[in-house]
């Protein structure tokens, strides 16, 4: 007779598998921002403008020589995917903030963070994002002619908007808008905006259909304890010792070998953050590299890293060489020389980003070049060599 019942290992197993399926499922689902009857859950930071419900719609109307106002979740929200209807007066200018904050440390409070923008003008940027009261134009919409022509004016308009890691990505009615990388703010509140105005005559929007779904939240794991080197080994030239909870590289001008101190695990698709101060000399940020003999040590990627303001750039070493060059006697934005310097290196697929101080000084959209390799930390050969580097993290999902 044949036996039909489960032995208990798979049994056991399958039950696993059921309970996660489960979990997951519920993770994910679909749930409403907003009950439809009133604001519990709510509370209203900035100007004045008037907030109200109407017919299980949320309204906001203007109010002359206020500033602008924000209707926010009292709860914050990382990784997610959000749904929502709007329609605006045409003479309006409004949006959606996402991951935003408001600190007693940052200007009092001010609302501040990224803004899926509502933009009612001839520019037609809505599904932009905007940094609202700190960066300014993070994804205008200037190059996608296709997203400008999605908004509807005097109709209610869709906009889904993905949030997963360094990654926030716009749809205007099914199309696609922004498509942002960048990792200043992991996690904040949502919050519906009034712009404000000097019109006397009120002006409203309305927003329904509010929902998401909460995908949790991606975090920063160190790659450098701040004590010792563990997973890291170096190649000879140079020195490399922890001093101050930092990695400082020394290399004297007589050394014609480049130093580099290199993790000793591969990385694919990453988002990496750190810190860096150059005091002398020429270094480099390498990631998606090889070990190689050649005279430098390794292939790959390289963000310069230096005295002058090349830093930024994308350098490949034994391949096409600069890739995204600086003018070294030209001051950028992002650079502050002899200083403590943030720097994040976005590699997703064929897509490289990198920012140094919260600006984008480089970025390849679709790169034929390395997908995976090494991160290494490079002391230049010939040179008189003093960097540091300190707070190396890795962006995981937890």
């Amino acid at each position: 007779m044949k036996d039909n019942t489960l032995k208990p290992s798979i049994q056991g197993a399958l039950t696993l598998l059921l309970v996660t399926l489960s979990t997951w499922t519920h993770a994910t689902e679909w749930k409403p921002l907003f009950n439809g009857k009133d604001f519990d859950g709510w509370t209203q930071r900035g100007g004045k403008a008037r907030y109200h419900v109407e017919d299980g719609v949320i309204v906001g109307t203007t109010v002359k020589g206020v500033p602008n106002a924000f209707l926010c979740t009292e709860r914050d929200y990382g990784d997610f995917v959000m749904e929502l209807e709007y329609r605006v007066n045409p003479s309006m200018n409004s949006g959606i903030q996402i991951r935003s904050l408001s600190t007693p440390d940052y200007h009092k409070g001010v609302v501040h963070g990224y803004q899926v923008e509502i933009d009612t003008s001839k520019r037609a940027w809505s599904g932009g994002i905007y940094d609202e009261s700190r960066r300014g134009w993070l994804n205008p919409l200037d190059g996608n002619p296709k997203a400008q022509a999605a908004f509807k004016q005097n109709e209610w308009n869709h906009y889904r908007i993905e949030a997963i890691g360094d990654s926030i990505k716009t749809f205007v009615n099914g199309v696609p808008a922004a498509d942002l990388r960048d990792s200043m703010t992991l996690s904040g509140f949502i919050a519906l905006q009034v712009h404000g105005t000097n019109q006397k005559e009120p002006m409203q929007i309305r927003w329904r259909n509010i929902r998401i779904k909460d995908l949790g939240q991606h975090q920063w794991r160190p790659l450098f304890d701040g004590k010792t080197m563990t997973g890291w080994h170096a190649l000879p030239g140079g020195k490399w010792e922890i001093a101050n909870g930092a990695i400082r590289g020394t290399s004297e001008k007589s050394e014609r070998r480049h130093g580099l101190l290199v993790t000793d695990n591969t990385f694919n698709d990453f988002t990496v953050r750190s810190q860096f101060k150059v005091t002398r000399g020429d270094s480099g940020f390498y990631f998606r590299v090889d070990e190689s003999k050649n005279n430098v040590g390794v292939n790959g990627f390289q963000v310069e890293v230096d005295t002058s303001y090349e830093t930024g750039g994308l350098y490949e070493t034994g391949g096409r060489g600069w890739v995204v060059q600086h003018a070294p006697d030209k001051k950028t934005a992002w650079y502050q020389k002899g200083q403590w310097n943030d720097l994040v290196v976005s590699a997703h697929g064929p897509r490289i980003t990198v920012h140094v101080n919260g600006i984008k000084s480089a970025e390849l959209r679709n790169d034929p070049g390395r997908t995976s390799g090494h991160i290494a930390l490079q002391l230049h050969g010939g040179q008189d060599m003093w960097v540091e580097y300190r707070t190396i993290e890795i962006l995981e999902k937890q």
